[in-house]
């Protein structure tokens, strides 16, 4: 991040609770989803803390936390850098989005309420808006209750599961999405898997939201490796 990109300093200061490390790794996060910082790109303490304006302390605390949700990446005798996304690990996290929001669907359908009905019912007009509107084969990716999966995941009223994927895992899975959300027809087809999975929802079908929410990650994973396999191949015989 260049010096004119920089943040307004007076975001780092505490607010609702959080710390000075709260609010960096959540900038620094942003950044590194977003592209801003790119995989791959060194992570230069000094730099960092100059560009915010903080001390060593919540930085390095920042970067920890960022380790830890593999947004980031530190080697023996190196310094770190942000996450290469591999097919590999790609496949690893979304293998664990397939069974742990699987059962998130499945204790949200005991769970859920009208009121939480209307709202994903409302998330999905406003996605079917924005493909009318814009006429790409692009998914909206939203925050917290407005992002589909997130909402669905609180409705499950399960807080083990709630601090694994909106806490542990949110990032990463943003990640990944944000950088594969251009998986041709995909996102048609997401949007017509998610008003099932409502649905059943609705109809308090709790066997069948989960079988359709394992489905649709599972889809969404053959989409994503099939086109890094193409890209790959593509870029092999230039």
């Amino acid at each position: 991040m260049d010096a004119d990109s920089a943040p307004d300093n007076s975001d780092l200061t505490d607010r609702g609770g959080d710390t000075i490390a709260d609010r960096i790794f959540d900038l620094l996060s942003e950044a590194i989803i977003s592209g801003e910082l790119a995989p791959a790109t060194r992570i230069r303490e000094p730099e960092l803390a100059a560009q915010y304006g903080v001390s060593r302390a919540p930085l390095r605390e920042a970067l920890r936390r960022l380790e830890e949700r593999q947004l980031i990446t530190r080697t023996p005798r190196m310094s770190a850098r942000v996450t290469v996304v591999t097919p590999r690990l790609i496949g690893e996290i979304y293998t664990i989005r397939e069974a742990l929001e699987g059962i998130a669907a499945r204790q949200a359908a005991a769970h859920v309420t009208d009121a939480d009905i209307a709202h994903l019912r409302g998330l999905l007009a406003a996605h079917q808006t924005q493909f009318a509107a814009d006429n790409v084969d692009t998914y909206r990716m939203g925050r917290s209750d407005d992002d589909f999966h997130f909402y669905i995941i609180r409705c499950s009223r399960n807080q083990a599961l709630i601090h694994i994927l909106c806490d542990e895992y949110y990032n990463l899975i943003r990640l990944f999405r944000l950088q594969h959300r251009h998986v041709q027809g995909r996102a048609h087809r997401a949007f017509a898997e998610h008003q099932r999975l409502v649905d059943a929802l609705a109809d308090r079908d709790g066997e069948l939201a989960e079988i359709l929410m394992r489905r649709h990650v599972a889809a969404a994973l053959k989409g994503i490796l099939h086109t890094l396999s193409t890209s790959s191949a593509s870029r092999e015989e230039l």
